[in-house]
């Protein structure tokens, strides 16, 4: 059956292209959320830059017919950007939403819808607040669910066997690992690779499994794309550094190593605000990775500054990397979890001939809006390269840090 599905702003920021993710159901975009666009294009970051998308992807199909009226979609619905006023509403059912916001604004185009056309009627929203509004006043609402992915149903990134001769090979995926009673084995795709349980990385040796099976990913050069969830402690961002030194000092794999992470901007504008050069406006964000890279250095007897004087570590705010094209690098994105889908696209999609890319991050702790544990880049990634013989994932659950640092992950 088909459905009128009406857009919030936060939908189309969140995915410009979302209109094309509805099949062949009709699609409505309220003319206050077009103005909000308009609005938020003169920002800088991602927002700005996803308002500006998102307008150009209406203009392209404003261009081919009546919008007004309805304009047919190469994804087989209908967009429609209606222009109402008061007078198409019962004021006495509606008389509190013609205030300023926009979110009321949607929900009275809903109510003119269902009132109007025999379709069922959805808001879409990354709005919990409109969400709720919308059921108040009987009105059906929901996330926009094109690109959640379940985290739960995500594995591991390893099995236990008793033997290599109980394993289906056909029910596993290519890179990865078993833990069975003669040792550690990945799975290449057609055979299995003994991991050596004493590996050591820059100094590092791996304290458990998951960190075997993490190193053991880190450091092969024919997994371009690894993937490492895990809560704080884990040792997720410490043991990729570790891989990247190693590889890119010792082994000169890669010419440089590459560290970013998306900066949750202060007060709602982009780091371009702040006093300084780049280097002074991002070090509050990347405290945690200089601490980790001067304890590596000390394990190794170097000296930290004269790593960092041979400009062979990038420490990069995500903005910067959009638009570049990135090849031998070895590229660790940080705190992947405050990254939409599309911002994963556009980094993976930057990576050069010879680049590897290391996605860390906790979907449980998320500081973007309108992002949760299944909807954040990272899942989003971990979940769509399944299975491709370039990538590996890893879910590392036992904290390393110190026995409080777990114990606070876990009760607090």
């Amino acid at each position: 059956m088909v459905k009128n599905f009406i857009l919030d702003t936060n939908v189309l920021i969140h995915d410009p292209e979302a209109i094309y993710s509805f099949e062949d159901n009709n699609i409505f975009i309220p003319l206050p959320v077009i103005e909000e666009l308009d609005k938020l294009k003169r920002e800088q970051g991602r927002v700005g830059k996803n308002a500006r998308l998102a307008i150009r992807v209406l203009d392209e199909v404003r261009k081919t017919g009546d919008i007004h009226q309805g304009v047919k979609l190469r994804s087989g619905g209908t967009l429609t950007i209606p222009v109402l006023n008061e007078s198409d509403f019962d004021k006495h059912q509606v008389k509190f939403l013609f205030e300023k916001y926009v979110d009321n604004w949607i929900i009275a185009y809903s109510m003119y819808l269902k009132s109007h056309r025999p379709e069922p009627t959805i808001i879409v929203s990354k709005d919990i607040s409109l969400r709720i509004k919308a059921a108040a006043l009987g009105i059906p609402a929901e996330d926009y669910l094109t690109d959640k992915n379940d985290l739960s149903l995500l594995p591991p990134g390893y099995i236990t066997v008793k033997n290599l001769k109980g394993v289906d090979t056909s029910k596993i995926f290519p890179n990865e690992y078993i833990e069975c009673e003669n040792g550690y084995y990945r799975f290449d795709g057609e055979n299995f690779v003994e991991v050596n349980p004493k590996i050591k990385v820059f100094n590092v040796s791996p304290r458990n499994k998951e960190q075997l099976f993490s190193l053991d990913a880190l450091l092969n050069d024919d997994i371009k794309v690894v993937s490492l969830i895990g809560i704080a402690g884990t040792g997720k961002t410490f043991l990729a550094l570790a891989a990247a030194l190693q590889k890119t000092l010792q082994e000169g794999v890669y010419d440089n190593i590459v560290v970013a992470r998306p900066l949750v901007p202060m007060g709602g504008k982009d780091i371009g605000y702040l006093p300084g050069a780049l280097e002074e406006k991002i070090s509050p964000w990347m405290g945690g990775i200089m601490d980790n890279l001067e304890y590596l250095c000390r394990l190794n007897n170097l000296s930290f500054k004269e790593i960092m004087k041979k400009e062979i570590i990038e420490l990069e705010a995500l903005t910067y990397i959009r638009g570049r094209s990135i090849p031998r690098q070895y590229i660790i994105i940080d705190e992947a979890q405050n990254l939409t889908p599309l911002e994963v696209k556009t980094i993976l999609t930057r990576a050069g001939e010879g680049t590897k890319v290391v996605l860390t991050g906790d979907p449980y702790q998320i500081d973007t809006p309108y992002l949760d544990e299944s909807s954040n880049g990272l899942v989003h990634a971990a979940s769509k390269f399944r299975g491709q013989k370039i990538s590996c994932h890893i879910i590392l659950s036992k904290g390393e840090r110190s026995e409080l640092a777990t114990i606070a992950a876990e009760i607090l």
